[in-house]
């Protein structure tokens, strides 16, 4: 049984309120499809690097998420390059890029 979606806006929404909750900077760096837009977390962790991580659905329809620039953390400027690579690709996606030194920030649902 998949979860019921939810509105790519609204979401995004949410987790913005989440981490003005928590004291971590949380940014929306490119509005899509305010529907259905494909979502892209960018982590950054300074000087330890970025993680980008692209929302899916696992086969049983839970929410997942997809480590788009591989296991390890990358120059914030090759997940700028990936980022821009997936907007040229389907330009309704959102972005939202969370400032995070302290690995404070937690993803709901498993990295796969």
């Amino acid at each position: 049984m998949s979860e019921p979606s939810l509105k790519a806006e609204i979401w995004v929404k949410a987790q913005i309120r989440l981490c003005d909750l928590n004291n971590i900077p949380a940014l929306v760096v490119r509005r899509g499809d305010p529907d259905a837009g494909a979502v892209y977390l960018k982590l950054n962790r300074f000087a330890d690097g970025c993680e980008v991580l692209a929302q899916v659905r696992t086969t049983d329809g839970r929410r997942a998420w997809m480590r788009g620039t591989g296991d390890a953390r990358v120059a914030e400027a090759d997940a700028d390059a990936y980022l821009a690579r997936q907007v040229d690709f389907d330009p309704d996606v959102w972005i939202l890029e969370i400032e995070d030194a302290d690995g404070r920030y937690q993803v709901e649902g498993e990295i796969v």
